[in-house]
């Protein structure tokens, strides 16, 4: 690859709202400065990965604020949300300064099912997350959510071993450090039973 030069790219970034309304999010504009630095395919295979990963998570995240009933649920989904939806950004504009396409939906770019990602729950998994409220809920979200981040880490680790763009290194670090984190804040508020 050659080194590619520092890129100011115009992402349309999805925004909020309730993740189960069925109806597609608002969008707004938002410039992300993409800095030089060489990349190979494992970059590419980790951000096309995790954008759909990440939207995925997005949506359970969403759901809580309706379904909940735990307040310290709400506000871990909360966190999750706000922390995921700018690294989403940032590895739409890396994809887009690259020449290689951004994934649609919670699904990869054509090659394999979103399931064949570590961690992404299946249809039946979101609807029957879908369906539940108050007490089942927040148990519900936080186990899929454990294994949801787990698989996260993963794709991280995998990219820290294989890739070459420093930003995504740096990104894999992050994911790494704060969904551990969050992993053993949920398996606390879970309690002994916790997977």
């Amino acid at each position: 690859m050659t080194a590619a030069v520092p890129t100011t790219v115009l992402v349309l970034a999805g925004c909020g709202g309730n993740g189960d309304s069925g109806r597609p999010p608002a969008t707004v504009q938002a410039s992300v400065t993409v800095p030089a630095g060489q990349h190979n395919q494992a970059d590419v295979t980790f951000a096309q990965g995790m954008i759909p990963h990440h939207r995925q998570a997005i949506v359970m995240a969403e759901m809580a604020e309706n379904h909940a009933s735990s307040d310290a649920v709400k506000a871990l989904a909360e966190k999750i949300e706000k922390a995921q939806a700018p690294e989403i950004d940032t590895m739409t504009a890396w994809l887009n300064a690259w020449g290689e396409p951004v994934p649609r939906g919670m699904s990869g770019t054509g090659h394999g099912s979103p399931t064949g990602m570590p961690g992404m729950m299946t249809d039946a998994q979101m609807d029957d997350l879908r369906g539940a409220t108050g007490s089942p809920f927040d148990r519900m979200f936080l186990t899929m959510m454990i294994a949801h981040h787990e698989g996260a880490i993963d794709m991280a680790g995998t990219e820290k071993q294989q890739g070459q763009y420093g930003p995504a290194k740096q990104l894999a670090d992050t994911i790494i450090t704060s969904q551990s984190a969050e992993i053993a804040q949920m398996r606390t508020m879970l309690g002994p039973s916790s997977p």
